[in-house]
């Protein structure tokens, strides 16, 4: 009896060790990420807001403000960014990084507010911001439902489906149904909705999918493709031409050279974009500086920011396309210039 118990007592401090190993190496490798010191000549420069002349600003993620002087909108507005170990239990928006992101961005008024999925790193604090703005809530049924479970008013939400298309002063959004990048927790071809009112706090697997959006954005005849997930729909692009790609790289870095392939021709040279920004590389887990000091990329253990920067710089070259980073907070114009 006295054996077994001894062996038992080491299987346990053996099995202890073990997990304090594990725990450490986790811990260690979620530090290892790509450095992006020496691209400061890829941000694009700070461009002064100046009435009637489109100025983008970028907040992370897939969170941008388009803002013309006259009419601003946001793109998912995620600024609660939870830290990983919050999402061993429940997660809700961080009302004071919230209203923290909202201020840095210069935001007291917004006609819309449009999350390019559901996902909480994309749509937890939409409603909030809705709230706070008096933006309209724009997206799928699983959308809405997070709408509802915040208490908004049926009169500031509006649901949209694909092909459909929304006009916010000069500003016309057209959604075009996409995919969501392939990963452990999404295969990138079906999608779960949700399917009743989601009230915060909730797990984050609550945020369920819903439907991915393309958004092709005109505005005074020049188009620009927010493609916020690297996900596609072949041929979705086909006919509807770009000047500017916002692209959603998150977990390309793990994806091989036949998808990365794939994903650039269905967006990039479809589009026919000469200038590709791309976005959601950022790590989430992480809280925003608060000056113009670029986001950490995510650690390696997750994607590899590095090497799909290297290779979208490689295929922007030989396509003679313009590879650009966004500044943080700063606004900046999205478009590149005329060419000779």
């Amino acid at each position: 009896m006295s054996r077994t118990i001894a062996r038992l007592r080491r299987f346990a401090l053996l099995l202890a060790l073990l997990l304090i190993a594990a725990a450490l190496f986790l811990a260690v490798q979620m530090q290892r990420r790509p450095a992006l010191a020496g691209l400061n000549d890829l941000v694009l420069p700070v461009a002064p807001p100046q009435t009637g002349e489109l100025r983008v600003r970028f907040a992370g993620v897939s969170t941008l403000l388009f803002d013309d002087g006259e009419t601003a909108w946001l793109t998912d507005g995620f600024f609660s960014r939870p830290p990983l170990s919050a999402l061993l239990g429940k997660i809700a928006p961080d009302v004071p990084r919230v209203d923290a992101g909202l201020k840095a961005l210069g935001i007291k008024k917004l006609a819309a507010v449009v999350p390019l999925h559901s996902h909480y790193d994309h749509a937890m604090d939409s409603p909030l911001i809705a709230r706070r703005t008096g933006a309209l809530l724009v997206g799928s049924p699983s959308t809405l439902n997070l709408g509802r479970g915040a208490g908004l008013d049926a009169t500031q939400m509006r649901e949209v489906k694909s092909g459909d298309s929304l006009q916010l002063g000069r500003f016309k959004i057209s959604f075009i149904a996409s995919r969501h990048s392939p990963t452990l927790w999404s295969d990138g071809n079906g999608h779960e909705d949700i399917e009743a009112p989601l009230s915060a706090p909730a797990a984050a697997s609550a945020w369920r999918e819903g439907t991915v959006w393309s958004l092709l954005v005109e505005h005074e005849g020049q188009r620009i493709l927010v493609q916020g997930s690297a996900g596609f729909v072949p041929d979705a692009m086909k006919g509807r031409p770009a000047d500017v790609v916002f692209l959603g790289v998150g977990t390309l870095g793990q994806k091989d050279q036949a998808y990365r392939d794939a994903y650039w021709r269905e967006t990039v040279q479809l589009s026919g974009a000469r200038r590709v920004i791309p976005i959601h590389w950022d790590d989430f887990w992480q809280p925003l500086p608060d000056g113009a000091t670029q986001p950490l990329a995510m650690p390696y253990l997750i994607d590899d920011f590095g090497s799909t920067l290297s290779d979208l710089q490689a295929r922007a070259k030989a396509e003679q396309r313009e590879l650009k980073l966004a500044p943080l907070w700063q606004p900046f114009n999205p478009y590149p210039k005329a060419r000779p």
